[in-house]
């Protein structure tokens, strides 16, 4: 089947209660682009691009999924790996030579991957045992003097730079094409780039004013005695001005870019997407100059520092994560010193304002699940409905827009059953996605936004009679999410020290998962949020798990063919008192916010330790004393409620 990179109007005009936003904020108010799992015929359009690169002298082109700002979650105009490769996944590099094409991606999207490629391309499976990387194929491709082509506005300095430098030892070479040869063969079927109006972002839910994060910015660059900082991260320059957008779907972020310096704060959007009231907010404490005159100012400004005679700093901080461009357009690594972005490490450490809204939101979404959860069983079981998976989604949706301070989803709802589920970021489309069978496991993973917080949440159900290793796959799972849920560990502990904690009770059955064990999850941002996480990779060994830190916890177990099992909640970190304190270290523990029942009747008791069962009944009164008065007059949800929450015994 031919892809089709075409618009589709959402299925159902759905409306918030709430007045507080209006329509054209909800993640449903916009088109949304079709993913299809099929296989997409790529041969003609690989064709062209090769012609290019014929033009252009380059023998291989590199091709990554993020955007001009590195972020994960891109606007369909940014969309360049999935049209030229077919592959719709949020995670992968393209890598096409004059002969060959390959993808490589992380475990969660192996499946998907395999679907979705067709026969001009080979799947690079990154972290298995003999698989090369996509640097050390591409590599291979260039050897004997050959060129390698890439965007510099796609690739971060420092990826640039050690891909140029073992370009080097083999005689090859690495250059930057200002114009993206995808955008040309895409012409002009490429999306255009959104222009969605910004928003500022009340203090009562960000907790702080946006003086005092560029106050506390300054001082940092005082510090550093750095002549300012070039900020490229979407969410970044959101959290920092408090203001939100809607230019990446799921996202609240806007195009920008920022630059902040002892003296002036210059934001660079245009200015048609600010409102009277945005303006007024941003006040005379910052200049704004259009989104496409950064590179250009980034090298005045740079070239002005350099024949500066003042005794003032002369370099620019820059994010480790940001683009090759933007450093060559500051003077490169003369003027420039890469390090992981303050802003990303403050926006990731909670204020009190923040946690309490990630608290209230929870309960909120908590309560949205389970009326849903409640209404999926009764559809199934007793009324005998058939459901897709994606009529299953769009209830879940309606549901939430009832709640207070909704302002759209946080991604695309995972609705997926029986042998769906093991395909780990499954998205379900009308016309393509099965009919949910109420014998089977059903596996769902959804995320709101609310004005006073993210929510990312997974809960795994049989509406009939599971099978024993079914069960006894899901609590080796919920084993690991309580390991978690109940460490407690010394500041300085990174999630990759922990990571084995979820994944033991799986390792000693011979099962693993092939996704992290947690994320950053933002505050009304984006619902994946760095620097630090719960997994192998090996940045989570360089940035210790804060107090304020809010993440996801979320192990799971994927049967290909068969089933997937995955149960998330959302953690934040904290001090914990405990009876001694060796070496005088604070301790840090876990507060799970997450309020909806686990799946019960896939809960094998005797696996279960004492302490674990104590916690799963301990969890589930939280979770009626917390979310039953919703239903005071939805009796059906309420006696769902009250019987997911019964005490277990072995």
């Amino acid at each position: 089947m031919l892809f089709s990179r075409s618009i589709r109007l959402p299925r159902t005009p759905l409306r918030s209660l709430s007045p507080l936003l209006p329509s054209r904020f909800f993640s449903n108010s916009r088109p949304r682009l079709i993913i299809d799992m099929g296989t997409v015929d790529t041969t003609t359009r690989l064709s062209q691009l090769r012609q290019l690169m014929k033009e252009h002298n380059v023998d291989v082109y590199i091709v990554p999924s993020e955007d001009s700002h590195q972020s994960e979650y891109i606007a369909p105009c940014d969309g360049r790996r999935e049209f030229i490769s077919g592959f719709s996944g949020s995670a992968g590099t393209a890598i096409i030579s004059l002969s060959k094409a390959a993808l490589s991606t992380d475990g969660r999207y192996f499946n998907q991957a395999a679907k979705q490629l067709d026969s001009n391309w080979h799947l690079l499976k990154r972290g298995i045992e003999g698989v090369p990387t996509w640097q050390e194929w591409t590599t291979e491709q260039a050897q004997g003097g050959k060129t390698v082509g890439v965007d510099p506005s796609l690739i971060t300095a420092s990826g640039a730079r050690k891909l140029a430098e073992t370009l080097e030892k083999n005689g090859s070479s690495l250059v930057g094409i200002q114009q993206n040869l995808v955008d040309l063969v895409w012409g002009k079927d490429r999306p255009s780039r959104p222009r969605e109006k910004v928003r500022a972002h009340p203090v009562q839910y960000a907790g702080k004013s946006f003086q005092e994060k560029v106050a506390d910015l300054r001082k940092e660059l005082e510090t550093k005695k750095k002549a300012g900082f070039v900020i490229s991260m979407l969410d970044e320059i959101a959290w920092l001005f408090n203001l939100r957008g809607s230019d990446i779907p799921y996202n609240p972020v806007f195009f920008s870019y920022a630059i902040i310096t002892p003296t002036t704060a210059e934001l660079y959007v245009e200015a048609d997407k600010l409102t009277p009231e945005v303006n007024a907010h941003l006040g005379q404490d910052v200049i704004v100059k259009p989104y496409d005159s950064i590179f250009a100012d980034a090298k005045a400004l740079s070239t002005a520092r350099s024949q500066a005679t003042d005794e003032a700093p002369k370099k620019f901080l820059l994010s480790n994560r940001a683009s090759w461009a933007l450093s060559l357009n500051l003077g490169g690594e003369e003027r420039v010193e890469e390090t992981r972005s303050p802003i990303g490490d403050a926006k990731a450490v909670k204020n009190e304002t923040e946690l309490e809204g990630m608290r209230a939101c929870h309960i909120r979404d908590g309560a949205a699940l389970t009326e849903y959860f409640a209404w999926l069983e009764n559809e199934l079981v007793n009324k005998k409905t058939v459901l897709d998976e994606v009529d299953a989604a769009d209830k879940l949706e309606q549901i939430r827009t009832k709640h207070d301070l909704f302002a759209g989803l946080s991604f695309d709802t995972i609705s997926s059953t029986g042998p769906n589920g093991a395909v780990i970021h499954y998205k379900p489309e009308k016309g393509s996605c099965s009919i949910i069978d109420p014998t089977a496991i059903y596996l769902c993973d959804s995320g709101c936004q609310y004005l006073d917080g993210t929510t990312d949440t997974t809960r795994t159900f049989h509406f009939g009679q599971p099978t024993e290793f079914e069960k006894q796959a899901f609590t080796l799972v919920l084993k690991g999410l309580i390991a978690i849920d109940t460490a407690v560990f010394p500041k300085g502990t990174s999630g990759f020290a922990i990571d084995v904690l979820a994944r033991q009770f799986l390792w000693k059955e011979g099962l693993d998962y092939l996704h992290g064990t947690g994320h950053g999850v933002g505050s009304y941002l984006n619902v994946h949020e760095g620097p630090m996480g719960i997994g192998t990779r090996v940045q989570y060994t360089e940035v210790p798990i804060a107090a304020g830190n809010v993440l996801s916890d979320e192990p799971g177990y994927y049967e290909d063919g068969k089933f997937g099992i995955r149960i998330e909640n959302i953690i934040l970190a904290r001090e914990v008192k405990t009876a001694h304190k060796f070496g005088d270290k604070q301790w840090l523990g876990f507060e799970h916010v997450t309020m909806t029942p686990i799946g019960r009747n896939l809960i094998e008791p005797s696996l279960l330790s004492d302490s674990e069962l104590k916690w799963v009944n301990d969890y589930h009164t939280e979770v009626w004393d917390k979310t039953h008065h919703f239903f005071k007059e939805d009796e059906l949800s309420r006696k769902w409620l009250e019987r997911e929450t019964q005490p277990i015994s072995k």
